[in-house]
């Protein structure tokens, strides 16, 4: 009877192990996941950070549907203006040359040239994390004194082409390709003479609003109205300005 006890008992317990074994496997398995779960998303956290801007920082600005009232430095004979000076409506754009969404922007822009009697005003918004954007400001600048403003937007077209092959760590090729005399422009490249100039305009930026690139700023008849919020694209860009057409009419 002893030995029947002893064997029932043995036989309970070789189960009774396995699952409290498949149990403990489970658990750990389990905690393990977790374990590596949140290690994943940490790492992920850390990489974002250093892939993207500070929140305090401005940024590149998506399309976005949010136009408000600005205050802007007054368009002076300093400014890079493209089309009609005496235009009743005047966009000032402030812009980045390493910018994604300024080079997209950018097409929309000489679609407006083409479609409005307006004027094109463009001044520097350089951000801090796209590393050559203020050098290619101040080269955009240098090319204006030695070439005047077609060279500049002769410059700044060729920037801003999706297709660009503008190497900035090599421009004496765009340069020459303009017309600008190379040995004068890296002259001036290396006086820094427009490194004041270009933060001015980042200030004034900043100053009237703008927290991101593009960001363009509507005048109308001297009166700031709007800021057209990022990268719009022209239809949208056309429903805002049609607006303003029809007003100054």
């Amino acid at each position: 009877m002893e030995n029947q006890e002893k064997s029932s008992k043995k036989s309970l317990f070789g189960p009774i192990l396995v699952i409290l074994l498949v149990v403990v496997a489970f658990v750990a398995g389990t905690q393990w996941g977790k374990i590596q779960t949140l290690t994943q998303n940490a790492a992920g956290q850390v990489a974002g950070q250093q892939d993207q801007p500070s929140a305090a920082e401005p940024k590149e600005v998506a399309p976005t549907q949010e136009p408000q009232v600005v205050e802007v430095a007054a368009v002076t004979a300093e400014d890079h203006l493209r089309g009609n000076a005496e235009a009743e409506i005047v966009l000032v754009e402030y812009s980045d040359y390493e910018c994604p969404f300024c080079t997209r922007f950018h097409q929309t822009m000489l679609q407006v040239m083409d479609e409005y009697d307006v004027a094109w005003i463009y001044r520097h918004f350089p951000l801090s994390f796209h590393p050559n954007a203020a050098m290619l400001a101040e080269a955009s600048e240098c090319v204006a004194e030695l070439g005047g403003e077609e060279a500049f937007w002769n410059f700044s077209d060729k920037l801003y082409t999706e297709e660009s092959d503008v190497n900035p760590t090599d421009l004496d090729p765009t340069i020459e390709a303009i017309g600008v005399e190379v040995e004068a422009f890296n002259q001036c490249m290396d006086s820094g003479k427009y490194a004041d100039a270009v933060n001015d305009d980042f200030e004034s930026g900043q100053a009237a609003g703008v927290q991101g690139t593009p960001g363009t700023i509507i005048i109308v008849k001297g009166e700031q109205k709007d800021l057209i919020p990022g990268a719009l694209p022209f239809d949208q860009v056309q429903e805002i300005l049609d607006k303003y057409v029809e007003s100054s009419n």
